[in-house]
């Protein structure tokens, strides 16, 4: 074991920190509640900005925003100086985060929010900064000391000030009544945004296996190999689904011998199969399959035609499974 006591130092950073972030809720009053108030009467988006630490944390605030219904990217202070300002349009909002609230790149850039007049919104922890004075509504969020022992790096300040963006993000969400759907629109790629958006018309086989209640197997087999699915439908005259036979009916139907070179598909088939429609959230096909432990669906239209095969192998493609 090492000499060096690491552990006293570590509990002492998380002890001073949670006591910042709650020394932080008597301040979430009616300043919180007018910059909510403003972030949603934005027409355009949160443009969030902050130099250093307070930029890094500016960024994961911005991109929280974004992904939970409130329109807004990050802009660096210095390239806004230098071009990037032109970014920034007349509907927008400025979230700016700074703890001193005093540093030259907001008195660069004020003049140029002012005459835009665009609502500013400041994170400080100095009530008397420049910043803070300029801006229309300010949001404390003051330290009484960093968890750093030397009262430098930027420790329970960036905390607190990410704690106050997830609030505004969180605050904002139930307002607006963003929904779990919502949230998937803006995470496409992600493991949710496919389970709440993938439909079965978006993951099914539409090259449908069809027979007849009097197909011969032979016949019935050879549509099974050329459609791939291991199984085919059965439908009567109209078109309209009886019934599925699947590998598993064959292995049946041998286990209690059947006469193969006989029988017809109608005799081996179970009736009335497990089906979807097409607009059926993929997700839910998924627990049907799990429920009855089946790896199969046929996908039917209004007319109780089968239109496509929903497999467990398309819903593991998609990444459902």
């Amino acid at each position: 074991m090492s000499e060096i006591d690491y552990l006293t130092p570590g509990l002492r950073t998380i002890e001073l920190e949670v006591a910042a972030v709650l020394a932080m809720r008597d301040r979430l009053g009616a300043p919180f509640v007018r910059a909510c108030e403003l972030i949603r009467a934005t027409r355009g988006r949160v443009i969030v900005m902050g130099m250093g630490k307070s930029g890094h944390i500016g960024r994961k605030i911005a991109a929280t925003f974004a992904s939970t219904g409130t329109p807004a990217f990050f802009v660096h202070p210095a390239e806004a100086s230098h071009g990037d300002f032109g970014m920034i349009t007349r509907d927008d909002s400025v979230l700016y985060i700074s703890n001193s609230g005093n540093s030259a790149e907001i008195l660069t850039l004020l003049p140029m929010i002012k005459r835009l007049a665009l609502p500013l919104l400041a994170m400080t922890g100095n009530a008397h900064s420049t910043l803070a004075m300029s801006a229309h509504v300010v949001l404390d969020i003051g330290v009484t000391s960093e968890a750093c022992p030397l009262d430098l790096a930027p420790t329970s300040s960036t905390t607190v000030t990410m704690v106050m963006g997830d609030a505004l993000a969180v605050a904002l969400l139930e307002a607006r009544g963003f929904t779990a759907e919502d949230f998937a629109f803006s995470h496409p790629g992600g493991t949710l945004g496919r389970r709440l958006l993938l439909r079965v018309s978006d993951v099914m086989q539409a090259a449908v296996p069809v027979v007849q209640p009097d197909t011969p197997l032979v016949q019935a087999l050879q549509e099974i190999s050329a459609k791939g699915l291991g199984m085919t439908t059965v439908v009567d005259a109209g078109g309209a689904l009886m019934g599925i036979f699947t590998d598993g009916d064959l292995r049946r139907a041998v286990s209690r011998g059947a006469d193969l070179n006989q029988a017809n598909i109608g005799q081996l088939m179970s009736a009335s199969p497990r089906r979807v429609t097409a607009d059926t959230m993929a997700v839910e096909a998924l627990t049907l399959m799990e429920q009855h432990r089946i790896t199969s669906l046929v996908v039917v239209n209004d007319s109780q035609q089968p239109i496509g095969v929903l497999h467990m192998h398309h819903l593991i493609k998609a990444g459902l499974v």
